[in-house]
């Protein structure tokens, strides 16, 4: 059985841990924010193709994510299950980084496909590391409420990540490219990857894995994956986390857009996206408290309605309004930052179900959902944000007609406020409330107990 002091963790473990989420974003928010401007302004493939290969490479998470979850499970080193693939993936993730931003001169059809390639290897890479490493806090502590405090860590660190990224790398790309933005792009990510891989190693030595799968389980991949659809709450928040990455997916890639051809400033995209990951992390700390009063769910379900109105409203300034395009970005930020931990505490509390339920525990399974969610959020969503600008008439570097630039605004603010609504209606049938976490704790903590006799 874990003691009190085995499920409280120190200031030290959670820091540690939460820096492996601003590893991951150094890397992830360049794909995130930047990969699409990168490829149709500067690598010069069309909006469609670009969208395409973030679609393609999603049929194949369909397979790498659930297998990378049933790898990890099955996993067993002094390092824990893990721990281990932080150390093996994060130079592998770090040099695939700087690949998918290198442009070769491949001609019209090979960089089509080199930028295929090397966005699905990254991708691979990125499942290889950041399932493992989402996993891991699951079975850092087994108290649900000290596990939502350590996700305020991780996503305090995870958003201060991106506030380096989004705030720093146009104008690291300039510095570094003086007038090239293809070597500049390259040289920031090698920046970055340094940067990354550094922190990595920083949460594999301060990170402990202490809730182990019952001692007489045995592998059974069938019944696992049985078990695993049969489970409501992470089939809820399967879907909820599609929903929700596709949002922020076609969002992120968008405001790029939004500032070089609808404000006339590209590069006061950096200002705005600063701004509004300081909201995030002023707006993260709540989580935990705001769990604790109304329950995790209800917190998610506020907030997706909140905050998407507000995503919504952003449609409304003219080119001109700044002041009302950031406030309504500060508020939408805010009001959604406490819902950003939830997802994956609420994923943690149904690996503990399924357990509880089955007598059998597949976090790194569980977890696939996560990752895969996540990627195929950004990827639907990407894949959505370049058709867009296609059906939208958007040609590069040229100035826009009126369709395309209110196809951009309409990208930025009604169509992912609608999406992150959308969740609210998925989170109505999740049942996990604070009551069941308590029971659920309670019963398992016993069965250990029993177990280590």
């Amino acid at each position: 059985m874990l003691s009190i002091k085995d499920t409280k963790l120190s200031i030290k473990e959670k820091i540690g841990y939460g820096l492996g989420d601003t590893a991951s974003h150094f890397v992830w928010d360049m794909v995130g924010f930047w990969i699409l401007i990168f490829y149709t302004d500067t690598f010069g493939i069309s909006a469609a193709a670009a969208g395409t290969i973030m679609l393609i490479a999603r049929v194949w998470d369909m397979v790498s994510d659930p297998i990378m979850g049933i790898i990890a499970d099955r996993t067993n080193t002094p390092w824990g299950k893990f721990r281990p693939y932080i150390l093996w993936m994060a130079l592998p993730y770090s040099v695939l980084a700087v690949l998918a931003f290198t442009t070769p001169d491949l001609g019209p059809t090979g960089k089509v496909i080199y930028a295929g390639v090397t966005y699905l290897l990254l991708m691979t890479v990125f499942t290889a590391i950041n399932l493992p490493y989402s996993s891991l806090g699951a079975v850092m502590t087994s108290d649900s409420y000290e596990r939502a405090g350590l996700n305020s860590y991780r996503f305090i660190f995870a958003f201060v990540g991106q506030f380096i990224v989004t705030g720093t790398a146009l104008s690291l790309a300039m510095y570094f490219g003086q007038g090239d933005n293809a070597k500049g792009y390259q040289y920031t990510l090698i920046l970055f990857a340094i940067i990354s891989f550094i922190l990595f190693m920083i949460t594999f030595k301060t990170t402990k894995e202490r809730v182990q799968p019952p001692k007489e389980q045995k592998q059974d991949l069938k019944e696992d994956l049985q078990n695993l659809f049969k489970n409501r709450p992470w089939v809820i928040l399967f879907f909820v986390g599609i929903v929700s990455f596709v949002m922020f997916a076609m969002q992120n890639l968008s405001i790029a857009y939004y500032f070089k051809y609808y404000i006339g400033n590209a590069e006061s995209v950096q200002l705005f996206n600063v701004i509004g990951t300081v909201a995030l992390i002023a707006g993260i700390p709540l989580s935990k408290p705001l769990s604790k009063r109304f329950g995790k769910r209800n917190v998610y379900v506020a907030s997706s309605l909140i905050s998407g109105t507000f995503f919504i409203l952003l449609y409304l300034p003219g080119a001109n309004s700044i002041v009302s395009i950031y406030i309504l970005n500060i508020l939408a930020k805010f009001t959604y930052a406490p819902a950003v931990p939830l997802l994956w505490t609420m994923l943690a509390d149904t690996a503990d179900y399924s357990e509880w339920k089955n007598g059998r525990r597949s976090t790194g399974l569980v977890f696939s959902a996560a990752t895969f969610a996540q990627k195929a959020g950004w990827g639907i969503g990407g894949a959505l944000a370049g058709w867009l600008l296609a059906l939208y008439e958007f040609i590069p570097n040229v100035e826009q007609t009126v369709t395309a630039l209110t196809g951009i605004k309409l990208m930025i603010s009604v169509f992912p406020g609608i999406l992150y609504m959308s969740c609210a209606i998925l989170l109505y049938f999740y049942a996990i409330d604070h009551k069941t976490c308590l029971i659920i704790q309670k019963d398992l903590e016993a069965r250990r107990e029993i177990e280590n006799l």
